[in-house]
């Protein structure tokens, strides 16, 4: 199961909402494929991290391959407060009956992420209000230490760029989900 979203729109909140309904699901964030800082800094997208760009789509996508086939994978997970991705700190166990799969650009329908459609049994995109997004996103850099004037920077001149390609490329989900 795909759960996307732009930045901010409650995608963690859900996922881990529903996965405590279900026995045997796990939830595996997309975020762990964001590429290191030391590689967006040679390839000049440091400041546009978390863009459809700055992931390893095809190191996300044999992750995929192998939750549909293997019975037990570990993949990396993102630790915000780092910045970075650490590898090998989740783990989708041979009990595992459902995995929900939250990301930002798990619908996009362009460049090497359209692929990932065919990938989804079923789709859920929240479609959060920008004005919403804006509000939580400052919030959320503010709380990581940020100046106002820097979380003003990152939401504006990052996230919420991300949050337009959200929704201007990505296909229709199974399930329209509105702000939560």
């Amino acid at each position: 199961m795909a759960l996307a979203g732009p930045p901010a729109s409650g995608k963690s909140t859900l996922s881990q909402s529903i996965a405590a309904q279900l026995s045997g699901c796990a939830v595996v964030p997309m975020d762990g494929f964001h590429l290191d800082n030391t590689l967006l800094n040679k390839r000049g997208l440091i400041e546009r991290k978390g863009a459809p760009e700055t992931f390893d789509v095809a190191g996300f996508a044999h992750l995929l391959s192998r939750l549909k086939n293997e019975r037990e994978v570990v993949y990396p997970v993102f630790d915000r407060s780092l910045d970075k991705a650490i590898a090998g700190v989740g783990l989708v166990g041979a009990d595992t009956e459902t995995v929900i799969v939250e990301g930002n650009y798990l619908l996009l329908d362009t460049g090497e992420w359209a692929r990932l459609g065919a990938l989804w049994d079923f789709t859920i995109k929240l479609n959060v209000p920008e004005q919403v997004l804006r509000q939580r996103l400052l919030k959320r850099w503010r709380d990581h230490g940020f100046t106002e004037s820097a979380a003003r920077q990152k939401t504006e001149g990052n996230d919420l760029p991300n949050q337009r390609i959200c929704v201007q490329h990505s296909r229709a989900a199974d399930l329209d989900v509105g702000e939560i």
